[in-house]
């Protein structure tokens, strides 16, 4: 887990099924994605509703004065819903918490139990061994 992985929407990217290379329907990718932040686009959910993102004003959304804007909760309720995970939940742990102790939250939540991997935030699934978790 990097601090360089985790997007102004409050993503992780190293648990996102585009980062290990798959569509949601299973496909493989042309390309992995490598990130928001490394491949210096703003944030891949909220860029085009977000002039405070695209003009790099603010690293992360709970430092905007509209923090949660009403996109990032329709983002969160759908994360929160299908995946259960929530982006602003994220975003508050870090501003209350820091960066260093959200990832090393991360790392203990997505650790694969079989082989140390990371498991996949959209499906359960460890990349690296292959297999579906079950929480």
């Amino acid at each position: 887990m990097k601090t360089e992985l985790i997007t102004p929407c409050g993503m992780n990217c190293r648990i996102c099924i585009a980062f290990f290379g798959y569509t949601m329907n299973g496909k493989k990718r042309k390309m992995k994605c490598i990130g928001c932040k490394p491949s210096d686009k703003s944030c891949a959910h909220l860029k085009k509703y977000c002039k405070k993102l695209t003009k790099k004003e603010v690293e992360y959304c709970y430092q905007c004065s509209d923090f949660p804007c009403k996109q990032l909760q329709k983002l969160d309720n759908k994360y929160r819903e299908r995946f259960d995970m929530s982006m602003i939940d994220n975003l508050r742990y870090i501003k209350e918490n820091g960066m260093e102790k959200f990832l090393q939250k991360q790392e203990e939540k997505y650790k694969c139990p079989e082989c140390g991997g990371v498991i996949c935030v959209h499906n359960n699934k460890c990349y690296s061994c292959i297999i579906i978790i079950k929480w």
